[in-house]
């Protein structure tokens, strides 16, 4: 059932991800808006939500571990030598409202809030469209803006000290197999070749469902992907790979990702006819 909370987005009628914008979490999760599930046309989930390895993992939406000290990613903190530690520094997102809202899409406002104050304004366009009887694209925007008097960065534990582990951003926690998926780009094969590198997309595939990724503009492309294939299936975009991005009172900073849902196990030459049609529209 769709209710305020819980908008569901649907290609000619058929549901394919509830977005749930309240959701009731303790605060080390770092509670934000998020989907799940999503699932492919045939109807086959591919997102998690909170699973065991990593509680603070929900589905697909935006995650921070480091804006100004505070925790939008949720879980433990990583502090430059001493490792990840438990702290008191989590934040959360907040849905303020939608400005608008179709059975495929909506443009949302939220409050990124942390230690009672409003650091980053929101605003999150989503969007679904069908590319084939067997594939849809799930269309993401995001743009934060400073509303704080002074300025502000994005870290994250690679800026922190830990090497290769710069997450923050988008991010999609994938659907858990007995076997991990697949993972490759347009030149390149596993987790460790496409971890940690930019790449114009890359596909996730797992035993019957395919997830292929890109960024949608010039700046999202130039954010190397984060990879996790052998521990959990995951992928997302480094806002802060090497060095803090900082965001000065009043500016903005927007990134766009488009993911195909495929059914079936999609090989290279199959990923990139989908991405580029789903980009292109």
């Amino acid at each position: 059932m769709t209710t305020p909370d819980s908008p569901v987005l649907r290609i000619a009628g058929r549901p394919v991800g509830r977005y749930v914008t309240r959701p009731e979490l303790p605060a080390r999760l770092s509670p934000r808006p998020y989907l799940h599930p999503v699932t492919t046309l045939a109807g086959t989930a591919v997102t998690e939500l909170s699973p065991a390895d990593h509680l603070h993992h929900l589905g697909v939406g935006v995650a921070v571990p480091d804006v100004e000290g505070f925790n939008f990613w949720g879980g433990r903190t990583y502090v430059r030598d001493q490792g990840p530690t438990e702290l008191d520094n989590h934040g959360a997102q907040r849905h303020s409202s939608f400005q608008l809202r179709d059975p495929d899409g909506f443009v949302e406002e939220l409050r990124w809030i942390a230690a009672g104050a409003e650091l980053l304004r929101e605003r999150r366009t989503v969007a679904a469209t069908e590319l084939t009887d067997a594939a849809w694209a799930l269309d993401f925007t995001f743009s934060l803006t400073n509303v704080t008097p002074g300025p502000l960065s994005i870290g994250s534990p690679a800026t922190n000290g830990r090497p290769g582990a710069a997450y923050g951003g988008f991010f999609w926690r994938a659907r858990k197999e007995d076997r991990a998926p697949d993972v490759f780009t347009p030149s390149a094969d596993g987790e460790s070749e496409v971890h940690a590198h930019r790449a114009d997309w890359l596909a996730l595939v797992g035993s019957t469902w395919t997830l292929v990724f890109a960024g949608a503009t010039e700046q999202t492309r130039r954010d190397p992907w984060f990879v996790r294939t052998g521990e959990y299936p995951g992928v997302g975009s480094s806002l802060a790979h090497a060095e803090r991005v900082p965001i000065a009172p009043g500016d903005t900073l927007v990134r766009r990702v488009v993911t195909v849902v495929a059914d079936g196990r999609l090989d290279r030459g199959g990923a990139a006819a989908l991405i580029r049609k789903a980009v292109s529209l």
